[in-house]
């Protein structure tokens, strides 16, 4: 199967949303396949066993260079997604495109256009873009 664009995703989901139609359905549903999203990694963690979490304070100082925090901060993750957990969260985060698809449709919106106005967002200001 060839590649499909984010617009002709965008436009699969506008024909085939036809019972969530309404903003606040839209809303509430991408709500929910974002936690669902979360909930299938955690399953991984704690049901599966595949990935492992072990977290504390990221080393990082102000005066590291880039390449210095790249090597010294870390995911806070071990292990890899295994077939049956890397289904399930490919899966939710699909379900989850899906409603913000659809809610891009109802606020006519465009994701292609989003996707490379926060690429150029990212290119402009590189490190400073999230912090």
């Amino acid at each position: 199967m060839g590649s499909i664009s984010l617009q002709q995703f965008q436009e699969q989901v506008g024909e085939l949303l036809l019972r969530h139609r309404s903003l606040l359905d839209i809303l509430s549903k991408y709500q929910q396949s974002n936690g669902a999203v979360n909930r299938s990694v955690v399953k991984a963690i704690t049901e599966c066993g595949c990935i492992e979490v072990n977290a504390g304070k990221q080393p990082y100082t102000a005066d590291m260079t880039i390449e210095q925090a790249r090597s010294v901060l870390g995911t806070h993750m071990k292990g890899q997604l295994c077939e049956n957990c890397r289904e399930a969260v490919n899966a939710e985060m699909g379900r989850n495109l899906f409603y913000l698809s659809a809610l891009c449709n109802v606020l006519d919106l465009h994701l292609d256009y989003i996707v490379e106005e926060e690429s150029t967002r990212c290119s402009t200001l590189g490190f400073f873009n999230l912090s």
